[in-house]
């Protein structure tokens, strides 16, 4: 599946939950699914910067794709991370770069976080293509 495939699959299965207390139960369900990141994983450079909760984002680049693995110490921005990770784990820089996340307008959250939630999502999504961006670069590099 595509990256728009993959949000259109988002936006269909929060379309069931007309309350956003379903949906906020539904957002902790991914993220209580969501695999624990190893403690080696838990540093400070992996912090995301910008989010009220803890957020460590691991990247590895791997076959030409990016792999992802975060967690946060809040049961809702883990449930945020997972959806973003659907999104985005196991994809190349191109996709990454060329995504428009529109699932989380679609289903409602950009009106439904607090600002300081909704930053920290933008934050995690920006460092996310920061490294897209990168990884990039660094493959360019080795072509020529």
């Amino acid at each position: 599946m595509n990256i728009n495939q993959i949000q259109q699959e988002i936006i269909d299965e929060f379309s069931i939950y007309d309350d956003w207390m379903d949906k906020y139960a539904y957002i902790i369900e991914q993220g209580n699914e969501l695999a624990p990141l190893d403690e080696k994983y838990k540093t400070p450079d992996n912090l995301i910067k910008g989010c009220q909760s803890r957020v460590w984002l691991q990247t590895d680049y791997i076959d030409e794709k990016l792999h992802l693995q975060a967690e946060s110490d809040a049961v809702i921005v883990k449930g945020l991370l997972a959806l973003v990770l659907r999104v985005f784990n196991k994809r190349t820089p191109d996709e990454i770069l060329a995504a428009d996340l529109r699932f989380m307008k679609e289903i409602g959250l950009t009106e439904h976080l607090s600002p300081t939630r909704s930053n920290g999502l933008l934050s995690v999504i920006k460092q996310i293509r920061f490294y897209a961006m990168a990884y990039k670069a660094k493959s360019n590099l080795g072509e020529e």
